[in-house]
């Protein structure tokens, strides 16, 4: 037996925000839409995980979601772009990684990062 994927979901019934903050911010890829569900997934493949935490580093909260990118400071600018508040960072951390914490429409703490 072996895990295929993880997929988080979130309940929402703004479906059009999970769109501009998913798609158009992250530049993740629509690759489903029933009407009441969509999922947006990324290029490349990547292992499945989940991470149980304390804590979410530098005495950060532990968000709900964390996203690697390979342009952090372009997601940076379109979070900035429109006008969504910053809830950590950006910061280069000890363990590796440039990050920022941003909620997504729906109230998730969403950290976003790249190994530097």
């Amino acid at each position: 037996m072996a895990v295929k994927r993880i997929v988080a979901n979130i309940a929402s019934d703004r479906l059009e925000d999970a769109r501009s903050f998913y798609g158009d911010i992250l530049g993740l890829r629509l690759v489903m839409d029933h009407g009441w569900i969509m999922t947006f997934a990324g290029e490349g493949s990547a292992l499945a995980q989940v991470s149980i935490a304390s804590e979410g580093g530098s005495g950060t909260p532990v968000p709900d979601l964390s996203v690697e990118v390979d342009d952090l400071d372009e997601v940076y600018r379109r979070v900035l772009a429109r006008g969504l508040p910053v809830a950590y960072g950006p910061a280069t951390e000890p363990w590796g990684v440039r990050r920022f914490y941003v909620r997504d429409p729906f109230g998730r703490l969403v950290n976003i990062l790249a190994h530097v």
